[in-house]
C-alpha cells in the first residue's frame, strides 16, 4: 500500500489538530486524467464500504478500492520545495510522470 514518511506523518497529525478533525482518517486518492497523468488528493474522511484501511506512521488512511492499484507502493511526503515553502508530494511508480533514478 502507500507509505508516508515521518514527516508527512507529522504535517497530517497538524492539519488534523487544526481542523478539529483527529476522530477522521486520511483519505488519499488519485485520478488519471485522460493524457494519463495523476491528479492526487487528500482530506479527512469517514470509513465508507468500497474503502481499504491501514495505518502508515501512525496515520490511519483509506484509499477507495478503485484506486489501490494506482497508489500500490506510492510514498506521501513532505518536503521544502523552496526555502521556507512545504509541500505534499507524491511519489509514484505507477504515476508516468515518475522518474527513477539513473543506476549508478
Amino acid at each position: 500500500m502507500i507509505k508516508i514518511t515521518p514527516q508527512a506523518a507529522d504535517q497530517v497529525r497538524r492539519s488534523a489538530q487544526q481542523n478539529e478533525t483527529e476522530n477522521l482518517y486520511l483519505r488519499v486518492a488519485v485520478r488519471r486524467e485522460d493524457d494519463g497523468s495523476f491528479v492526487y488528493g487528500m482530506g479527512f474522511d469517514e470509513q465508507g464500504d468500497d474503502d481499504t484501511h491501514f495505518v502508515s506512521e501512525g496515520i490511519d488512511v483509506l484509499i477507495a478500492n478503485a484506486n489501490k492499484n494506482l497508489l500500490e507502493g506510492a510514498t506521501l511526503d513532505f518536503v521544502e520545495i523552496n526555502p521556507g515553502e512545504h509541500q505534499f508530494i507524491f511519489i509514484n511508480p505507477n504515476d508516468p510522470a515518475h522518474h527513477s533514478p539513473p543506476p549508478s
